[in-house]
């Protein structure tokens, strides 16, 4: 499949469904903005490489004048799975720079039981400090509508708070840096059809203990949200407008940063 035909899937074929949810995304919550340098960081998979594309094409056919960077963190790959990240940045065209980092080996010390909440949060680190040195002010990632209504169910089962993945994130630790979700509104089942539409093989996941260990908590939740959607359809939409329509008469408390509120002090005080 070549190029420029992978590129028109997006515009034509997936115009209902990718592109238009993807320019949803970036015009709801303005994501990009004039005179923006923002790195597209790309992990290997599906979602980071449409992401691109789709940076890409708004770059090319949009009214907003901002500069790209392609990135690509490499915590500790094997080398085949390197090779194949290149060979993908290649066949799409894009000019992808790989950087090194130890993110694998030291999370895994460091937690060998649990090591994902820490590698991401290196991971992180590592992505807005190379960003912000080549003169970038963001970073956009590659999380799409599945994940975010799976995190708001993953908090809600397994760390018992309400919360949700957010759409652009100002950093606290790199000053002037901020986070963008561009495939904010996109369907993961959408992204595998147009993997799959142009006979593209990504990586799934290069981490060695994810290799061993299949199961996990979002896992679960997909498999939970499966079974929800033979009873409501459209129990995906529902979960994410509740993050939108958050009745604060019905709530016990709420959280602003490190402090709770108790709303029923409030009411009592009133």
């Amino acid at each position: 499949m070549k190029t420029e035909e992978i590129e028109r899937s997006i515009i034509k074929k997936y115009r209902k469904t990718i592109w238009k949810e993807f320019i949803h995304s970036i015009n709801e919550f303005s994501l990009i903005e004039d005179n923006d340098t923002i790195a597209v960081c790309i992990s290997g998979g599906k979602d980071s490489f449409l992401l691109a594309k789709c940076m890409q094409e708004i770059q090319k056919h949009g009214k907003i004048h901002f500069s790209l960077k392609f990135i690509c963190m490499d915590p500790g790959y094997q080398k085949d799975h390197v090779e194949k990240i290149k060979e993908n940045a290649k066949k799409l065209n894009i000019p992808l720079e790989i950087f090194q980092t130890n993110v694998f080996e030291v999370s895994n010390l460091l937690n060998e039981e649990h090591p994902c909440y820490l590698c991401a949060r290196m991971r992180r680190g590592y992505l807005y400090d190379y960003a912000q040195k080549l003169g970038c002010n963001k970073i956009a990632l590659a999380h799409h509508f599945d994940d975010v209504i799976e995190t708001v169910l993953l908090a809600m089962f397994y760390s018992g708070s309400f919360k949700t993945m957010m759409p652009r994130v100002k950093s606290d630790n790199f000053a002037g840096m901020e986070l963008i979700r561009p495939l904010y509104f996109v369907r993961e089942k959408d992204i595998i059809s147009w993997q799959h539409s142009n006979q593209l093989e990504f990586l799934n996941c290069g981490c060695k203990f994810v290799a061993k260990k299949q199961e996990s908590k979002r896992k679960e939740i997909k498999e939970i949200l499966q079974e929800l959607r033979k009873i409501n359809p459209i129990i995906d939409k529902n979960i994410y407008k509740s993050t939108e329509k958050v009745n604060l008469q019905t709530i016990i408390s709420y959280q602003d940063k490190e402090k709770i509120y108790s709303v029923l002090d409030k009411k009592n005080k009133e």
